[in-house]
């Protein structure tokens, strides 16, 4: 082998140390310390019977329209059980809950139509049928037969008689028989009296015989309640 053949496998053999030197040297080591921190992290790992498994991070089920997801027992409990408790206060009678009712500060449309209708159709009415009246307004605005709102349903041309020119008279609000009229009102839009007159859509004055051919549901004091 020739001198020039020596000197060039020296050479070779010299770079190929200090490549060697260079991967253990400070500097390279902070290159790859400074690689690995702009490294995305890596989800956790976790062992089960010995085997290393990934842990990736939970993610939220999709809302999908139109599909209702059905919790786990115990999921969101809390919330679940705010649901389902009764809000409504415990009364030891209808009495009790008129006279626990106070006169609303503003009264928006709807409690006003209800309040006139259960003054002028049966005010002097055991509290029962004054209820039973505002019932019979509240069924028709979930029935197609009858319009959506409550005043819609009072004003109904031909269905109330104290009705003039598609209005409510004008009330005295000091009256006594107005302010339970008033009373029954809030009770029956919140629900908190069972309703004497499931599903009554219909009634009149026992006077009356007006031949309708309906079912009736109920009979309370001068009125007799159909569906």
């Amino acid at each position: 082998m020739s001198f020039k053949q020596h000197a060039a496998i020296a050479a070779a053999a010299s770079l190929f140390v200090a490549s060697l030197v260079g991967l253990s040297s400070p500097g390279f080591a902070s290159e790859l310390a400074a690689a690995a921190v702009s490294t995305p992290s890596v989800p956790a790992l976790t062992s089960i019977n010995g085997l290393a498994t990934v842990k990736f991070p939970a993610k939220p089920t999709p809302e999908i329209p139109g599909v209702t997801v059905q919790k786990l027992p115990g999921e969101n409990a809390a919330a679940d059980d705010a649901q389902s408790d009764d809000d409504s206060p415990d009364y030891a009678s209808l009495d009790a809950a008129v006279a626990a009712q106070d006169m609303p500060a503003s009264v928006g449309d709807d409690l006003a139509c209800l309040a006139g209708a259960i003054y002028f159709e049966s005010k002097g009415e055991p509290l029962a049928g004054q209820l039973a009246v505002a019932d019979v307004i509240i069924n028709r605005t979930k029935s197609d037969k009858f319009p959506s709102t409550i005043c819609g349903v009072v004003e109904q041309p031909g269905q109330f008689s104290f009705v003039r020119g598609g209005e409510i008279p004008h009330i005295d609000t000091n009256r006594p028989a107005y302010r339970t009229a008033m009373a029954v009102a809030q009770i029956a839009l919140a629900k908190d009296w069972q309703n004497p007159a499931p599903t009554a859509l219909y009634f009149h004055a026992k006077r009356v015989k007006p031949g309708w051919g309906l079912t009736q549901v109920a009979s309370i004091g001068h009125h007799v309640f159909y569906r």
